[in-house]
């Protein structure tokens, strides 16, 4: 099993920046996860899948954010982190940490961490 646990959301204002980091772990095993990625939930809105990244460092970005937002992840720790920069209100959402084989299978969810943009 995967757990992933995130953190780093909270309030910014309009303009500003927010990282958010995401640590996956295993039960007594290795386990290499192919693509790892964040999701975000808003209110009236559709689930929104922001950015991926393969284990290789292979990127993609949702339109929305491309240009602004910026995934890495750190295979030796396991943690795969979304700097948010030039946030916009309507970036204001819950944001998932996702894992798993392929973008349209993501077998691993966070709980999710909060971020707020102010006008």
């Amino acid at each position: 099993q995967v757990q992933l646990v995130e953190s780093g959301g909270g309030l910014v204002q309009t303009g500003g920046s927010l990282r958010l980091s995401c640590a996956a772990s295993t039960s007594g095993i290795i386990f290499s996860i192919n693509i790892m990625g964040w999701h975000r939930q808003a209110p009236g809105k559709q689930r929104e899948l922001v950015a991926t990244i393969t284990i290789g460092g292979n990127t993609n970005y949702a339109d929305s954010v491309k240009g602004r937002f910026t995934i890495s992840r750190d295979n030796a720790k396991k943690t795969v982190s979304l700097q948010m920069n030039s946030l916009k209100p309507e970036d204001t959402a819950d944001y998932f940490c996702v894992a798993g084989p392929t973008i349209v299978t993501m077998l691993y969810w966070g709980q999710g961490t909060q971020v707020t943009v102010s006008s």
